[in-house]
């Protein structure tokens, strides 16, 4: 199928982006297509594919006119294995990204590797239509792995979470990340237990940041970046999230590294209302991490990272000790890292501060170096002088 794009359309997977949009053609197309693209002089753009997810409409997957085939497919998981043999060999880290989007080459779906088990992420209803030729092309490259899952991260199906292949999972199991174990799941919901994009993070708390401190895990999950503290010589750690199940996945983390909870506590309540309730007991933290979704809400209020992040800021600096440290962290692919120092300084006012470090994404997430909003991670450690 032939389609001809805008004039915006085509400057914009001129400069390098390849994820296409809506309004992106002269005419409507059909969904779940391979197409070519053509400007209005009718020269030949690119070969791509039609698909409604998240915020696009498919994706730009070649510049040139060829057969996506198996064999193709074979290719582009070999040339990304090729980029992650560090991480492949590594004996401290067993999770990490093996396939991301179209920084490995195709928009559409991710791999995460868990130990001796893939992770397909689909976002959108073509990938998923031809996903026995992308499967069958991984396993080739990847023989060594005991089985896979996958997660629909599109609507339109009656299943969040299945097994696609090879040996069943435990129902719980531990991964190594720099050396600290963590328990994972593999066919619960969306979720796996652990964030795979901040193990750089992490590792900062494992490796001095959090030695001998306290720290306070603001929209914690299951505690990783808490774990991580308290294995790199945290004195204490809160960990804090609305969630109920929160405190036992948390709590999981701790055990699966023989460290005993005494000094460690789980908290089951609203973000907000516990900044209140620390400043009524007085309870000060050396160390905050704020890492929270982009958007939620709850039954009294709602919360959008973009313009309320702020409030998180400022309520964190009136229970920092002295010359504490926030880790404020973000991954809203919508939000600049400019917006996101925007939305920081506004919540610091006229109080002291040094940015200290500053994480994208690591090395295993390979994004589009020409679009920007693909690095959609964002994470500073900031000192506050007090």
């Amino acid at each position: 199928m032939k389609l001809i794009l805008h004039p915006k359309a085509e400057k914009r997977l001129k400069r390098g982006l390849h994820g296409l949009l809506e309004h992106d053609f002269l005419v409507q197309p059909d969904l779940d297509k391979w197409v070519e693209l053509y400007n209005q002089a009718n020269q030949f753009i690119g070969q791509a594919y039609i698909s409604k997810e998240n915020k696009g409409y498919g994706w730009l997957v070649s510049s040139t006119k060829q057969a996506v085939t198996e064999e193709w497919f074979v290719k582009l998981f070999e040339t990304a294995k090729s980029k992650r043999q560090a991480y492949l060999h590594s004996e401290q880290t067993t999770a990490f990204r093996l396939f991301n989007q179209d920084g490995d080459g195709f928009g559409g779906f991710t791999v995460d590797l868990y130990a001796d088990y893939a992770v397909f992420s689909w976002y959108n209803s073509f990938v998923y239509g031809i996903k026995e030729v992308i499967i069958s092309a991984f396993s080739q490259v990847y023989q060594e792995l005991a089985g896979a899952y996958e997660k629909i991260r599109f609507k339109g199906l009656d299943y969040e979470s299945a097994h696609l292949y090879g040996q069943e999972a435990p129902d719980t199991f531990t991964v190594l990340e720099n050396g600290v174990r963590y328990q994972v799941f593999m066919n619960d919901g969306l979720m796996t237990g652990i964030f795979l994009d901040q193990h750089e993070v992490r590792g900062s708390l494992i490796d001095g940041l959090a030695a001998g401190k306290s720290l306070l895990n603001m929209f914690s999950y299951t505690a990783a970046f808490s774990i991580a503290a308290a294995m790199g010589g945290a004195s204490r750690t809160t960990s804090v999230d609305l969630a109920k199940r929160s405190r036992e996945l948390s709590q999981a983390h701790f055990e699966a590294n023989g460290v005993d909870v005494d000094q460690h506590s789980f908290v089951v309540m609203d973000v907000f209302e516990y900044f209140k309730y620390a400043k009524r007991k007085s309870l000060t933290y050396d160390v905050i991490v704020i890492d929270p979704p982009s958007f939620a809400r709850n039954k009294k209020q709602t919360f959008s990272v973009a313009k309320d992040y702020h409030k998180l800021v400022s309520q964190a600096v009136e229970i920092l000790e002295p010359n504490g440290h926030l880790i404020l962290s973000t991954n809203a692919a919508n939000l600049s890292l400019e917006k996101f120092k925007d939305q920081i300084e506004k919540g610091f006012g006229a109080v002291k501060h040094r940015y200290v470090t500053t994480y994208r994404l690591p090395s295993d997430f390979v994004y589009n170096k020409k679009d920007e909003s693909s690095n959609y991670l964002k994470v500073f450690t900031i000192q506050v002088k007090k």
